[in-house]
């Protein structure tokens, strides 16, 4: 099976480093990373990922914004809002309204955000 590739998308240079290590510890590829949401755009259309991991409060473009752009370019790629303000942002939109395929608060850990991950990436049957 081809490895699938992820671009992780977060202001936190931190945040950023610390989950493209995991992933690459479990397996994922990771293809690039962005740090705002005109850099995910830019880079999106290049690496052609199978799935992008977009915070949401970035500067210059946040990852809401970055998200319906994303979702009119590549249709068909995977995207999951990581984001420590997933309360505010689900409050008033859905997932499907914010161009986005799931929703993972970062308070609930890089366990459920893999799980999330592994479930977007599995082959469909």
């Amino acid at each position: 099976m081809m490895a699938k590739r992820i671009l992780i998308v977060d202001d936190s240079e931190a945040v950023r480093r610390a989950i493209h290590a995991w992933l690459n510890r479990v397996e994922f590829e990771v293809c690039g990373e962005a740090v705002d949401g005109l850099d995910a755009i830019e880079k999106a259309q290049t690496l052609k990922p199978d799935l992008i991991l977009l915070d949401a409060a970035m500067p210059k473009t946040n990852g809401i914004v970055a998200a319906s752009a994303l979702r009119a370019l590549l249709p068909n790629v995977r995207i999951i809002l990581f984001s420590m303000y997933t309360d505010e942002v689900t409050r008033t939109l859905t997932p499907k309204q914010l161009g986005v395929d799931a929703v993972i608060a970062k308070t609930d850990g890089i366990l459920k955000l893999t799980e999330c991950v592994q479930s977007m990436l599995r082959p469909q049957a």
